[in-house]
């Protein structure tokens, strides 16, 4: 696991380093204008960011919720006379658990659509 790793990094390293090279050469050669790629790694960043803030964050809560009911469970089959206290308090923390699962996607959805740094770095 460890070779592989070690391996796609430097490829990738080799892959990057070759394509500025020859980037390089290129624009030497041809006096090509100068393009800037600031909005476009912004926008990838994001999309990154994005993806990784709902992934953890349901992840998390997928978690949770599966130890809220597990305990749940146990908890009305050692006791079957409480299932109601059992029941309400599960539901209401598996509402709290919700929340943050959607305060997640939120804050993906402004990363994508509503991004601050975009206008910084388109200037307006």
């Amino acid at each position: 696991m460890k070779r592989v790793t070690v391996g796609t990094f430097v490829g990738m390293l080799f892959v990057l380093l070759s394509a500025t090279l020859a980037a390089a050469a290129q624009g030497a050669a041809a006096a090509a204008p100068v393009v800037d790629y600031t909005k476009a790694i912004v926008i990838g960043c994001s999309l990154l960011a994005a993806g990784l803030a709902i992934g953890m964050g349901t992840i998390g809560t997928g978690v949770g919720m599966g130890n809220g009911l597990s305990g749940a469970t146990s908890a009305v089959g050692r006791n079957p006379e409480a299932q109601g206290k059992v029941l309400l308090t599960m539901m209401v923390g598996l509402a709290m658990i919700e929340s943050l699962a959607i305060y997640a996607l939120v804050i993906a959805l402004v990363v994508l659509y509503a991004n601050p740094l975009l206008k910084v770095v388109v200037g307006g």
